[in-house]
């Protein structure tokens, strides 16, 4: 049973109003950042503060994902395969914006690695939550994107799996990567 602020199990205190004197019983919460009792309104504090940071713009979820076939690869070798992973959409996402073609800005990006599919097995790929806009190359003012779009996807993939690629091929030319065999096809972690 969950003893968050129920009871004195995590311990209590008493509370009493100034003007009128009536006095409760205020139960400790446990904290946790999953407990739905404790966190939920600094939860939702957060989440005003984080309201009040962020630009007055359309936001865009954009996934990048490495190929099934090389979960294995980046199991073996997680810092030298996420690092380029992270490097591959960096440059990416920042040379296709930078093009006046496209939307000829700088932007900035928040971006997430998350290295597992919602089976449980190895995944990885990346999270971007990018602002729709971003700062003029002179610095002058802001460009917006299309409302609704962000950037074409199939020039997005093409660029990423291009230089996704040759940093591989750079690793590997370097001895950067270690291959061991393994027979298991899923590659799950026991």
């Amino acid at each position: 049973m969950h003893a968050c602020r129920k009871l004195t199990a995590l311990g209590a205190c008493r509370k009493r109003c100034e003007k009128c004197g009536h006095e409760v019983t205020v139960y400790c919460s446990c904290r946790n950042r999953h407990c739905p009792k404790c966190q939920g309104a600094a939860r939702a504090a957060w989440l005003q503060a984080r309201e009040r940071e962020v630009l007055d713009v359309e936001y865009f979820h954009v996934v990048f994902t490495l190929p099934h076939e090389l979960a294995p690869l980046a199991l073996q070798n997680r810092r030298v395969v996420y690092g380029m992973l992270f490097c591959a959409v960096s440059e990416t996402l920042l040379t296709i914006t930078r093009d006046p073609k496209h939307l000829g800005a700088e932007i900035g990006y928040l971006a997430l690695l998350h290295t597992w599919g919602q089976n449980l097995l190895a995944h990885p790929h990346l999270h971007c939550v990018i602002p729709g806009g971003g700062i003029s190359t002179d610095s002058e003012r802001w460009v917006s994107c299309r409302s609704g779009f962000f950037l074409p996807v199939r020039v997005l993939s093409r660029m990423f799996r291009g230089k996704f690629l040759a940093l591989l091929q750079r690793a590997f030319e370097q001895g950067e990567l270690e291959c061991i065999y393994s027979p298991c096809p899923t590659w799950a972690i026991l």
